[in-house]
């Protein structure tokens, strides 16, 4: 299915932050990492099926303030942020970041939710749903890497210049207005510390030299795909190549759109997510969309 355009369909309230809706709870979490415990921060909101939003590479969980904004009153949503250029050794890696995540939903969660990736957050939830299919319920995968991936990290600077890390940045969208100042210096304070670049760098690479290929076969898990035309980070041929392996997927393509439809499209994002979420509740989704 194709939806409108970014800008005719992103009409979301303003993002205020999930914590300040109604109801919105943060909570610290340690979970145990390799080396030292790793600080993580979730924010829940709202009552139902649970869905556990999981960011990109440079991503946060403010990135899924509008799609939250018009899922919790239908779903529990709980976004999981956990400080990827801040880890360090063996926990700095695709590996380690999914070990982190399935702690999370094993230890905390305890019971199969809805993992929704955006790109190195969508490589995560594929992963757990290989190695853990009991944890879940079903999976929503936004411009995720895992099969094709063209990445700004092979020519990562340390302390890039901001006019470097916005054209970088502006990458990301169809429409670079869609980029956030706050975002650019966040990532430029982050890149310009020797241990953030190298983090990016190696989870960047783990991520690539983890290419999934075959293996995704061996997902059941009901999958929503919801991709941008316009994406060139994971462009349109991932996404045709992960309808080709997975064998219960569906996708929901988002014209004038980018790498992060969440902040792209949001309305339309929230209203796919929650019929995806509907059906799983209700009517099977099996062989739906392909």
């Amino acid at each position: 299915m194709t939806r409108a355009s970014a800008s005719e369909r992103n009409t979301a309230p303003a993002a205020r932050g999930v914590r300040a809706l109604p109801g919105a709870s943060a909570t610290p979490l340690a979970l145990d990492g390799l080396a030292a415990p790793v600080p993580a921060t979730l924010v829940e909101i709202g009552v139902g099926p649970p869905i556990v939003f999981l960011h990109g590479l440079v991503g946060l969980n403010e990135h899924w303030e509008g799609v939250v904004a018009l899922m919790h009153a239908r779903a529990r949503c709980l976004l999981l942020q956990i400080p990827l250029l801040d880890l360090r050794g063996e926990d700095c890696s695709i590996g380690g970041v999914t070990r982190l995540t399935t702690q999370y939903l094993r230890d905390h969660l305890r019971e199969p939710a809805v993992l929704v990736g955006n790109s190195f957050g969508g490589h995560v939830a594929l992963r757990v749903a290989l190695e853990q299919p009991e944890l879940v319920k079903g999976l929503v995968l936004a411009g995720s890497s895992g099969l094709i991936e063209r990445s700004m990290v092979r020519e990562v600077q340390i302390k890039p210049s901001k006019h470097w890390l916005r054209e970088k940045i502006g990458e990301l969208f169809y429409d670079p207005s869609h980029m956030r100042e706050a975002d650019l210096e966040r990532a430029h304070k982050e890149l310009s510390d020797r241990h953030g670049a190298r983090a990016m760098v190696r989870l960047s690479r783990t991520a690539r030299r983890n290419h999934l290929g075959e293996k995704i076969r061996n997902i059941h898990a009901p999958t929503l795909l919801i991709w941008g035309r316009e994406d060139v980070v994971t462009p349109p041929s991932a996404a045709e190549a992960f309808m080709h392996l997975l064998p219960n997927a569906r996708i929901e393509w988002f014209e004038r759109c980018g790498h992060v439809p969440m902040l792209e499209a949001t309305e339309g994002f929230a209203e796919a997510l929650g019929s995806f979420v509907d059906e799983l509740a209700g009517v099977g989704v099996e062989g739906r969309g392909r």
